[in-house]
């Protein structure tokens, strides 16, 4: 797993990903913002995706008296 870290050189913040240099910011929110949005879409790619078969089928609707009610 990718581990993001900020570090601030010269008047620049420099985002790095497992000590290598990705991205220069000027502001220390922007490169925050990037490292938490880079962190949420590797947590929505590594979850499990949904099966099928994990959810029950959908049944048709009756009605009580059992008459249709469009046509």
């Amino acid at each position: 797993m990718t581990r993001y870290s900020i570090r601030k050189l010269g008047s620049e913040y420099v985002v790095l990903a497992d000590d290598q240099c990705i991205l220069k910011f000027t502001s220390r929110r922007k490169a925050e913002k990037l490292v938490a949005d880079a962190a949420e879409l590797l947590s929505v790619q590594s979850a499990p995706a949904a099966k099928e078969s994990d959810q029950s089928p959908v049944n048709d609707a009756k009605f009580l008296d059992g008459e249709g009610r469009f046509p």
